[in-house]
């Protein structure tokens, strides 16, 4: 194997570390929102932006393995008044939104690699499809395994965040074009 191989593949472990590191940070830059057990966090940004820089399937990897250390019960997930750190957190009002880290990961890197990221417009509807597979696999849970209904889902889950995370999504490809440049 070359060194220039090795090189590389250390690069991106590293990179790979760093995104499941900031992934973490970011669960904790959290604030709890009223009339709701999902609190606002930066997570949702730094998800897609793996997936975009990273790669789908690096991205998809560092992803899940932020939930395995979560799992494993390290101090990763953002703050609950409900739920212990842990396992016990994926079955929680936020469990369906972490569970589709990965796979929301893997999205945008695949729109990235097939070259959405070369225009502002392109790059921003790639992480608004991450986004949108956030709250799919979001509302879904909250839906089916804790309010009942998918109104009561989106009023909870969707309608308080849903500007921000346009916002987090138009700022996430702001910063990956301005890297790619």
């Amino acid at each position: 194997m070359a060194a220039g191989s090795e090189y590389s593949r250390a690069i991106r472990a590293a990179a790979a570390i760093f995104m499941i590191a900031l992934t973490a940070v970011a669960a904790q830059i959290s604030f709890p929102i009223p009339g709701t057990s999902v609190p606002f966090t930066l997570q949702p940004m730094i998800v897609i932006m793996s997936g975009a820089v990273l790669g789908s399937r690096l991205g998809a990897g560092s992803q899940f393995a932020y939930l395995m250390l979560g799992i494993a019960g390290l101090p990763v997930f953002a703050a609950s008044p409900l739920l212990p750190q842990g396992a016990a957190r994926l079955l929680g009002p936020t469990g369906g939104y972490l569970m589709v880290y990965p796979v929301a990961a893997f999205v945008t890197g695949l729109l990235a690699e097939r070259g959405l990221m070369r225009r502002m417009s392109t790059s921003i509807a790639s992480m608004l499809a991450g986004v949108a597979v956030i709250y799919a696999g979001g509302l879904s849970w909250l839906a089916g395994a804790h309010l009942g209904t998918l109104s009561l889902a989106v009023a909870a889950g969707a309608a308080p965040f849903l500007a921000a995370d346009i916002f987090k999504a138009v700022l996430a490809a702001a910063i990956v074009r301005r890297r790619r440049d």
